[in-house]
């Protein structure tokens, strides 16, 4: 790629909120590719990433798969796993106070976080770091100094803080520390870009570049991404609203999960997830919106790349074909769960006792959402007693079959 068509790749997938700030992020971008292709010095780009749970979405891979297209282009990507900044807890989207962690609750989540990025991202180029390295270290005179550099209006124009004061809702001191924090990372990483989505843009467009220019430093780049939906369509996806598409999970699952979302939320699972290039793309949505590919099948080639891309093409073409034969012929899945029972057992007690359903409570709830299945009749008792060879489903893509253990 040339420089333009460098820079035209990785700004896909932005948001800014305007256009003057795009073009100034476009131009600083391209003269940063330009010098370092000068000085033979490639960029060096990072993520920061807060272990708040041990197990990540698709969602959360949106960041590391541009971070893996600076890869692709010979720059050094620096995965930032926020061990100290999580004892904070992000505010940035949150219209609440967030429950602070312990330093022993980030570490352990830390763990599983660079294993399941490496899906994403090269692991021979990808260098894993902890904040807490650096954070660790600051005094009360370096935070004294990093917080002479904000005003309280500015952290007050941001809408979650705003609202929370209007609404006379409690707004703690050191939840401002975490833009803070962020800001120094990227000075103490000496990073030219940073990337993160729309509700990190105070922290990197303002915080970080304040803070490196306070240590005279040449202010990082912000690549803003857009944030991710969820299978719902309409809210951020997230594992506490039940919308997310996890990354430990089968193929078939995710390319099920991907093809139950609404069809106005494509181009952002196009944009933000896929592999494909921007003339791919472009030609994806111009299809969609001319006819010429219907939104079902445009829907099965997007949850095909999506599932390849975190797993195989082999594994992504099983799934498509498990997909259509459970979903558009009606068969039942060759390879189903089974629970060992000894005589008859209630409904109620196989999806529990299975792990099918993690709850007596959640069993009742299905059942009113006309969410289960019995033998292909839908249940409507939880106590309802089954014989062995009973298949239950349970919404679209969960099965089990009960055996005898007699």
């Amino acid at each position: 790629m040339n420089i333009d068509q460098q820079v035209a790749y990785l700004m896909l997938g932005t948001e800014y909120g305007d256009p003057e700030t795009l073009q100034s992020m476009k131009k600083e971008l391209r003269d940063r590719l330009i010098e370092s292709e000068l000085k033979g010095r490639p960029l060096r780009v990072y993520c920061g990433y807060d272990p708040r749970t041990s197990d990540l979405h698709i969602g959360h891979t949106v960041t590391m798969r541009k971070l893996r297209q600076f890869q692709e282009l010979g720059h050094h990507v620096i995965f930032v796993i926020g061990t100290y900044t999580a004892l904070i807890g992000d505010p940035s989207d949150k219209d609440k106070l967030r429950a602070q962690l312990t330093q022993d609750e980030s570490r352990r989540n830390a763990e599983s976080y660079a294993e399941q990025a490496f899906r994403i991202l090269d692991r021979d180029k990808t260098e894993v770091r902890l904040n807490e390295e650096w954070l660790s270290k600051l005094t009360l005179k370096d935070m004294i100094h990093l917080a002479s550099n904000f005003t309280i209006q500015q952290f007050m124009t941001r809408q979650n803080f705003r609202s929370r004061w209007e609404n006379d809702e409690a707004l703690y001191f050191h939840e401002f520390f975490y833009a803070l924090m962020q800001g120094y990372d990227a000075y103490a990483l000496d990073a030219d870009v940073q990337v993160g989505g729309t509700d990190q843009m105070f922290n990197i467009m303002t915080a970080a570049r304040k803070i490196m220019a306070y240590y005279d430093k040449k202010p990082n780049i912000g690549i803003i991404l857009g944030i991710l939906p969820g299978t719902d369509g309409e809210v951020k996806m997230s594992k506490s609203l039940g919308n997310h598409i996890p990354l430990n999970t089968t193929p078939e699952d995710m390319f099920g999960k991907v093809m139950s979302i609404p069809d106005k939320a494509m181009p952002s699972y196009a944009r933000l997830v896929t592999r494909w290039t921007v003339e791919k793309i472009n030609e994806f949505e111009g299809e969609i919106a001319n006819g010429q590919l219907h939104p079902r099948d445009a829907k099965m080639e997007l949850a095909q790349e999506i599932t390849s891309a975190f797993f195989s093409d082999e594994q992504a073409e099983k799934a498509r074909a498990y997909f259509i034969n459970l979903f558009q012929k009606g068969d039942l899945p060759e390879d189903m769960p089974e629970f060992l029972i000894q005589g008859d057992v209630t409904l109620i007690d196989a999806l529990t006792n299975s792990g099918t359903v993690t709850s007596g409570s959640e069993v009742r709830r299905l059942i009113k959402q006309n969410g289960i299945k019995v033998n292909d009749e839908k249940a409507n008792d939880p106590y309802l007693v089954l014989l062995p060879g009973s298949i239950i489903q349970v919404g679209k893509r969960r099965f089990l079959r009960l055996i005898s253990g007699e």
